[in-house]
């Protein structure tokens, strides 16, 4: 065992600041809970992390006064339609949704993460502790009690009455609590890279198919980031041959691109992603809870994962708010959680894994534009279906709402340092690197040991 250093007790520890625990930890923490929010890295900066804020993300925000503020302070591109290569096209037009915001947000994730940790950080009952490194759960008595976790100046635990696993794909909370997932076959991977972006190049999001492959190209102003499918476990393949034929496919499927191809001159500047899918049987054990891509790894198709995660630390809020302020956590209201977002989940994973199935068998069919599901070409002749495929990538299947009690709970303080500022200052010869970053630290019991 090793020595612990110190010992925080808060109501409720979330491992994993992405989407789902940023947003969790700033609902429970502007209604006073106190809340220990835990990151494994120095800060959010990731390549080629899910940057699309979809209206039902940004209807969450607005609930509790901050999606203007979010659009105004970070810079974003608007998407307000996307159209799919099929033929004939098929085109999702956001602006006939009824929301205030019919368009999908293009932010990029990290500046996300630090406008709703830096608005957590607003609040007495919020602590953001990182390059937390969780490497144990702290069980008593049949229950999770907390976290044991590693910075670089030591050990330390959170005790905690609950403690939410939020810490993505590769959820090492879900590997500590035992609880086994059940995966589905993916026949597709994708790689990442971005291309220089021209002023007469085309406006937002574009998509083309050839030579077996789906590219996704994202405007983000100076640059192109563009996703292409490939084959599931290909990639060492693809490697293998070299980047010219990458460079030659890229330039076939998007001719305009072919001057600038050979601006990907090195393997470094490609990224993969296994693209996986699969759920836990059950989300919770007695004093734990698993939520995000924790509890149900998405498929990136459609953007679905950080919609997902978020809608999921919402229900997480509504439900387990007052709980959590009257000191009883039940596996009944954690067995609430699931019972409320995992149906949307399971549908849209089986949307989403048919999706795949079928463009990877119409990629293989064809060279240029894939026919439409016939599915797809019906909806438009009937003026009641023809939305369902655009309220289900904007919203999802069930979207979830912030509660009257939980929008209208919240004690502000003053304003805290920006991010960049709010480091602790080092000791003499510690380099700034080796230490923890803590953020607005609650009123908590801190034992030394």
């Amino acid at each position: 065992m090793h020595e612990v250093l110190d010992v925080r007790e808060t109501a409720c520890a979330v491992v994993g600041a992405g989407p789902a625990g940023a947003m969790l930890a700033l609902l429970l923490a502007r209604q006073g809970i106190p809340t220990v929010l835990l990151e494994a890295h120095a800060d959010f900066d990731r390549d080629f992390r899910g940057d699309s804020i979809h209206p039902a993300i940004l209807e969450a925000l607005d609930a509790i006064g901050l999606a203007d503020r979010l659009l105004a302070e970070l810079p974003h591109r608007k998407l307000h339609d996307v159209t799919l290569p099929t033929e004939p096209p098929t085109t999702l037009d956001f602006s006939r949704l009824p929301t205030r915001f019919p368009y999908i947000a293009m932010i990029p994730q990290a500046r996300f993460l630090e406008f709703l940790t830096a608005e957590a950080a607003r609040y007495p009952a919020f602590e953001l502790v990182m390059r937390a490194n969780v490497r144990g759960l702290i069980e008593e008595d049949g229950m999770v009690r907390g976290a044991r976790y590693q910075t670089p100046d030591g050990w330390h635990e959170v005790r905690a009455l609950l403690t939410v696993g939020a810490d993505g794909r590769f959820s090492r909370v879900r590997q500590l609590s035992g609880i086994r997932p059940i995966a589905t076959s993916q026949p597709i991977d994708v790689i990442w890279f971005r291309l220089p972006r021209r002023a007469d190049d085309p406006d937002g999001l574009g998509a083309r198919v050839g030579h077996g492959h789906l590219l996704i190209m994202v405007d983000r102003g100076e640059q192109w980031q563009i996703a292409c499918t490939i084959p599931k476990g290909s990639y060492p393949a693809l490697r293998a041959a070299g980047l010219e034929p990458l460079q030659h496919t890229i330039a076939s499927i998007v001719p305009w691109l072919a001057d600038r191809v050979e601006a990907l001159a090195d393997w470094r500047q490609v990224a993969v992603l296994s693209v996986a899918s699969d759920r836990l049987p059950r989300w919770y054990k007695p004093g734990l809870l698993l939520i995000g891509d924790a509890a149900h790894v998405m498929s990136p198709f459609g953007g679905n994962g950080i919609n997902y995660a978020v809608q999921d630390a919402v229900a997480a809020a509504n439900i387990l708010s007052e709980p959590l302020r009257a000191g009883q956590i039940s596996v009944r209201d954690l067995a609430a959680v699931q019972r409320r977002r995992e149906w949307p989940t399971r549908i849209t994973q089986a949307i989403v894994g048919v999706t795949q199935r079928a463009l990877v068998a119409g990629l293989a069919r064809t060279r240029g534009p894939a026919r439409a599901p016939s599915a797809l070409r019906l909806l438009p002749r009937i003026p009641w279906l023809r939305d369902l495929p655009l309220r289900w990538v904007a919203f999802g299947l069930r979207p979830e709402r912030v509660s009257d009690a939980v929008a209208r709970a919240s004690v502000r303080v003053k304003d805290v340092p920006k991010r960049s500022d709010r480091r602790p200052p080092n000791n003499p010869g510690d380099p700034q690197e080796e230490r923890p970053t803590v953020v607005a630290v609650l009123p908590s019991v801190r034992r030394k040991r």
